[in-house]
């Protein structure tokens, strides 16, 4: 049978356009079709609007360190809008490197929202193309719980284009967006309140990183309100008596704990889900896991022999570096026939807090289940150069884990500036199979704080 496509992908982001445009620069006559801008999550509301937001919020702290510096500042402001438009410019510019990347590549691309009427079928447009092969790259969207109040809150996607910095908010979740949204407000200038049914934010995460950005969040002065949850929000009245509002925020939350907690913006980072509706899944009775995410074997094949998925829609490791990896795993499939599959050992991840906290390789608490006692646990805690003139109180935070009976290292993370940067380096150390005695024999870069990873005793 002879098909319009070798391949169409369903979803415009990171996996989805890296497996479309290199299987067609080998060869294959290719479609992408996608309602949204270009560029998925990570481009439009995610990784880099985040990422540029965190940028604003860290010169505060610059700021307060410049003067130990001798740098007199005078009449700082700072102009949200402006920030916005900049922003906006610059997703506008990747948006169209994608589109130039695909073009160039030769991929046909379709803008509106597609479905899978038949195995080989996809509805796009009210119009239907066939192809050989279909890929669901379509990623995730924010989940907020349904309570009262609950369609009165934002989510991180909201958040990239506020008409107005608020005063105060509210930010609910423990994971490492609702983190790194903490930091970012505050350090804009915002009293900031995180919210946490949890003991601690961060599962998962190492045990020591989790206390030590608590820690520093805690000098910071945002407020952490742990094992508490909102139960219900309602709007403030705001009305006006000699010309003053009588109640000075838009939201009241009331919390588990029969305290309440008033704000201008009320923002919820409790996790995400898989975006699997109206795709026409159920037209081929395509099988999900129980999360909704789509099952996969390790080939990125769905329950459909011609139809697979790669990235946050399949529920596995939801980093776009992770979703590039699987678009060139079975982009070698599409292309030669050979399957293969992405090793999801060691993959570093970092946490774009303030200050930054980067991993790779095991927490602390999995390795004492693999290794036991078969441990040596190394950790460093001090003022960063930084700080000594700066006047600050953030310290830096370094951990190795190593395996005693064979000096490897299984384990690496710091809370720091540039963490993510510094983890980068040693996570291709630990994916080679580095032990301590390497790390040992290794000369340090003076002065650094990296330095420190080389010389622990």
């Amino acid at each position: 049978m002879k098909y319009d496509f070798d391949l169409f992908v369903i979803g415009a982001g990171s996996g989805g356009v890296r497996t479309a445009r290199m299987s067609a620069k080998r060869g294959l006559s290719v479609a992408i079709a996608d309602h949204q801008a270009l560029g998925g999550t990570c481009v439009n509301v995610g990784c880099v609007p985040k990422k540029l937001f965190v940028y604003a919020s860290e010169y505060s702290h610059s700021f307060n360190q410049a003067k130990g510096f001798g740098w007199d500042l005078e009449g700082i402001r700072f102009n949200w809008k402006r920030l916005l438009e900049n922003k906006n410019k610059e997703i506008a510019r990747l948006n169209e490197i994608y589109r130039d990347l695909l073009d160039s590549s030769g991929v046909k691309i379709l803008y509106g929202k597609a479905s899978i009427s038949a195995p080989n079928s996809i509805l796009v447009n009210n119009k239907t193309y066939t192809a050989k092969n279909i890929l669901i790259a379509t990623g995730g969207k924010p989940y907020v719980p349904s309570f009262p109040g609950s369609d009165l809150v934002i989510t991180s996607n909201e958040a990239f284009y506020l008409n107005k910095l608020p005063k105060k908010i509210i930010i609910v979740g423990g994971g490492y967006i609702a983190v790194e949204f903490a930091g970012i407000f505050n350090g804009m200038g915002v009293e900031t309140h995180l919210i946490h049914r949890g003991e601690l934010f961060l599962k998962g995460f190492d045990c020591d990183v989790r206390n030590k950005i608590k820690e520093e969040y805690e000098i910071q002065e945002i407020k952490l309100h742990f094992s508490n949850e909102i139960e219900s929000i309602e709007a403030s009245k705001h009305k006006k008596e000699l010309g003053q509002n009588i109640n000075k925020y838009r939201y009241k939350a009331r919390l588990k704990d029969a305290n309440s907690i008033e704000a201008d913006l009320i923002m919820f980072a409790t996790g995400r889900l898989p975006n699997t509706k109206n795709l026409g899944l159920t037209n081929i009775n395509l099988k999900l896991n129980d999360n909704g995410s789509i099952y996969v074997n390790e080939y990125y094949e769905t329950s459909i022999s011609n139809i697979y998925a790669i990235g946050d829609v399949i529920g596995k490791i939801e980093l776009t570096p992770v979703a590039i990896a699987e678009g060139m795993a079975i982009t070698e499939y599409f292309v030669t026939g050979n399957r293969i599959s992405v090793d999801y050992s060691n993959i570093p991840t970092a946490i774009f807090s303030q200050p930054n906290s980067a991993s790779v390789g095991h927490t602390e608490d999995v390795a004492k289940i693999i290794h036991r006692d078969d441990l040596d646990i190394y950790r460093s805690h001090f003022r960063p150069m930084k700080e000594t003139l700066g006047g600050g109180k953030t310290k830096v935070f370094m951990k190795l884990i190593v395996v005693r009976s064979t000096n490897k290292v299984v384990g690496c993370h710091m809370v720091g500036d540039y963490a993510g940067e510094i983890i980068q380096g040693l996570a291709v150390a630990i994916k080679a199979g580095a032990t301590k005695q390497d790390f040992d024999n290794t000369i340090g870069i003076h002065p650094t704080a990296a330095e420190e990873f080389v010389t622990f005793t």
